[in-house]
């Protein structure tokens, strides 16, 4: 696995919000860096957090993926706050090579040890490592800063705050990304609770 200690963040707290849904995330296929829109329901989901964000408050600073998914995600959020969006390819998704479009896998460990690249694809390590360049690019920005993305990139997100990195996250859910403030390693990851539908 990358040495994530390696990858330093700046220790300034950010929001995260992955993309809302798409036929590809329903058909649970894996889409990197294939340019797949938002589905209806990933649109409703993009409105219900954009309710959330508006009821969190304070945001002032929107980045996002320039990807499609990620970048309408971001506008839906933007239009809600009075904000701007500021694109950031750094953002994008992994590009998974010979398995974009194919059912998701088991070797999504593998990949995050180094063990295993498919043909074409970015290596893990190197994706964190640009997954940590950009997060410190966006909280440069007058904060709080809200990041819109995508799901492998939090992976190594995760790995970066000191988690468990193979773990999938939610289309649209707003959360809280907060530097280790009572000397422990790890960063605090919460969810918000979504606003009422």
């Amino acid at each position: 696995m990358p040495d994530a200690m390696a990858e330093k963040l700046n220790p300034i707290p950010f929001w995260f919000l992955r993309h809302g849904e798409t036929d590809w995330n329903a058909q649970g296929l894996s889409q990197g860096r294939t340019d797949i829109p938002l589905n209806s329901v990933g649109l409703l989901q993009a409105r219900r957090a954009a309710k959330t964000l508006v009821g969190i408050g304070g945001i002032a600073t929107i980045v996002a993926s320039p990807l499609i998914r990620a970048k309408v995600t971001a506008e839906i959020a933007a239009e809600a706050l009075g904000l701007p969006v500021a694109l950031d390819k750094g953002l994008q998704e992994v590009c998974f090579g010979e398995q974009e479009g194919q059912p998701m896998g088991d070797w999504y460990d593998d990949w995050i040890a180094g063990h295993y690249t498919p043909a074409g694809a970015e290596p893990f390590a190197g994706l964190l490592a640009r997954a940590v360049a950009a997060i410190n690019r966006a909280t440069a920005r007058p904060g709080p800063v809200l990041v819109v993305a995508h799901g492998a990139l939090f992976r190594a997100l995760r790995l970066a705050f000191g988690h468990e990195p193979n773990v999938r996250t939610p289309n649209a859910l707003p959360i809280r990304c907060e530097p280790p403030a009572d000397g422990s390693s790890a960063w605090a990851v919460t969810p918000a609770e979504l606003a009422p539908e």
